[in-house]
């Protein structure tokens, strides 16, 4: 049983890496028609794309993007968490299944959802404020369960302690709460990053004209002729981007959890 495990495991392993393995010998592949086997290596295509202007407004989009919905989710988590793991109130347990329904949804609905809701009952132009609000709505989510599940750990009697000699509430979350959740909020925030960062379905349902993130962008030039070179390299910058704060996040939820 072991050996018929470790096989079928590293068996379905190789069938998600093999593409981005093959992906990464493209982006040095002289063809630029993508011939395989490659007829030779080269960097050339690194040049061209670490200096393809689309590419670093994209760049730039994609993490301002990130940045913006992760602060917001980081804010909101937090207090949703709070609230209810320290109160109990009437609707608690449906308010707690409505902060983790988004990431729980089929992308397109969420995406097809708030296209409607921006434009048809709010009267908004899609634009850079809609996609970031799109993003935190699925963000919140990785916040929200990495501060449920420290707070849960936490004892609330340092908490009362710290009320019971004088101090007030914003002074009790500065200097008792925050210290013991800073590292779940930090595992949180690299974990929302990475999902907004590389998040497709519901950017193309929210962006608007004139907002184009990296993998919008990949999308556009993927068919595109001799193209095909430089975004193999930007899907490559792209996983690496998306792999590191999920590497560090795993690192910080582990280190927490021995």
């Amino acid at each position: 049983a072991r050996i018929a495990l470790a096989s079928i495991s590293g068996f379905v392993l190789l069938l998600i890496y093999t593409p981005l393995l093959v992906v990464l010998i493209n982006s040095f592949n002289t063809s630029e028609n993508m011939k395989w086997p490659p007829p030779g290596l080269t960097t050339e295509w690194w040049g061209k794309a670490l200096v393809n202007k689309g590419m670093l407004e994209a760049l730039g989009t994609s993490l301002a993007v990130a940045a913006s919905a992760t602060a917001i989710a980081l804010l909101l988590g937090t207090l949703l968490s709070m609230a209810l793991v320290r109160y109990r109130f009437f609707g608690r347990q449906t308010v707690s299944l409505l902060v983790v329904l988004p990431i729980a949804l089929p992308g397109i609905v969420t995406g097809i959802a708030l296209n409607n809701a921006f434009r048809t009952n709010l009267g908004l132009q899609l634009g850079f404020f809609t996609l970031v609000v799109a993003h935190a709505t699925f963000c919140i989510v990785t916040v929200h369960n990495n501060a449920m599940a420290r707070l849960a750990r936490m004892s609330p009697n340092l908490e009362e302690a710290s009320a019971d000699l004088g101090a007030g509430l914003f002074t009790t979350f500065r200097l008792v709460t925050f210290p013991q959740l800073r590292s779940a909020l930090v595992a949180g925030g690299l974990l929302a990053f990475g999902l907004s960062f590389d998040e497709i379905i519901v950017t193309t349902f929210t962006a608007g004209a004139g907002v184009e993130t990296l993998p919008i962008w990949i999308l556009n030039n993927m068919f595109r002729p001799n193209q095909a070179p430089v975004v193999n390299v930007v899907a490559v910058l792209l996983v690496v981007m998306s792999v590191v704060p999920i590497y560090f996040a795993q690192r910080l939820s582990a280190s927490d959890n021995r």
